[in-house]
């Protein structure tokens, strides 16, 4: 584990972390421009790509971004212009175009996604839905638990908001770390071992139903997070191994601490933004919401999963 963590200005919580006007950052020239130089657009937004040199320039302007991401409090929200007036549709080629300047897309299930639709379609949970289609709260957690890949930011556009709830929420992994050191080591340790989580991205010819991570351990000198504890209830059921009490106090222990009002960020997205986080040791919670009846007027994110940096920082 590493051990510098309570030194960390990474490790904030809601009395240390900086001001909320500071988590937001203007869309930068450079992404606008590479878009407007992209039109007109007769393909899938996911097959349109960046020349080289647009991406150097995009990756550049949004150095701030990736710095907050990297070595800040781990979270940013990019805010286009509120004259842009942006169709659905346009917004998600400029998304795309930012996603390009941030990172490598890749595959949000085995159907190869790379823009995944985050709303209530009113799928349930136990018959193998993920929390992403539907209302309910979903918990702290990492995207992409279940997976072999490191994720590194998880981008999210809003283009339409709940009628209520569905607040945002965040909280650091190092604060929690620094916590879990300091008062709750049995714990620790147990959380430093493997579980069994639920491959809930789909599961290709040949795999097991589950695979074993632990929910928090060392990646070269950094914290490493991969967890949502509904996959692990689910995948120790699937393999047929009941948690131990020693798990399940572990997990009790970590739950109490990630909902401590004290330690966590939150905030509304609007129409958009667009909301990154560091997947690595950012915990993000989306509360429960209400919809408009009318479809148009449903709460509607887009998801975007991309893997390190494009460019050097």
């Amino acid at each position: 584990m590493p051990s510098q963590e309570v030194a960390d200005p990474r490790a904030w919580t809601a009395a240390t972390i900086d001001a909320e006007t500071s988590w937001y950052y203007p869309l930068p020239v450079a992404c606008w421009t590479a878009c407007q130089n992209m039109l007109p657009w007769r393909t899938p937004v996911t097959c349109l790509e960046l020349p080289e040199s647009a991406r150097h320039l995009c990756a550049e302007a949004l150095a701030p971004v990736r710095a907050a991401l990297e070595k800040g409090r781990g979270f940013a929200i990019i805010q286009a212009a509120s004259d842009a007036r942006l169709s659905s549709s346009d917004a998600q080629v400029l998304y795309w175009i930012v996603g390009q300047g941030l990172g490598r897309p890749f595959a949000q299930n085995i159907q190869g996604t790379l823009l995944y639709d985050v709303r209530d379609m009113g799928q349930d949970l136990t018959q193998g839905a993920r929390f992403s289609v539907t209302n309910y709260e979903s918990s702290f957690h990492t995207d992409n638990s279940f997976g072999a890949d490191v994720l590194d930011y998880v981008g999210l556009l809003c283009l339409q908001t709940a009628k209520s709830g569905g607040r945002s929420q965040v909280v650091s992994g190092l604060a929690v770390l620094a916590e879990l050191r300091a008062h709750h080591p049995e714990a620790l340790a147990t959380l430093s071992r493997p579980f069994h989580v639920d491959r809930r991205g789909g599961v290709r010819e040949g795999d097991t139903p589950t695979v074993q991570f632990p929910v928090l351990h060392a990646n070269g000198d950094a914290l490493l997070v991969r967890y949502l504890r509904y996959w692990i209830e689910a995948g120790h059921e699937k393999a047929g191994q009941p948690l131990t009490p020693a798990q399940l106090s572990a997990l009790d222990t970590l739950d109490e601490i990630l909902c401590r009002p004290e330690l966590r960020a939150e905030f509304n997205l609007k129409p958009g933004d667009m909301y990154f986080i560091n997947n690595r040791w950012i915990l993000h919670n989306r509360t429960a919401f209400e919809d408009h009846p009318e479809l148009e007027r449903r709460r509607h994110l887009v998801r975007l999963w991309l893997q390190g940096p494009s460019i050097a920082s």
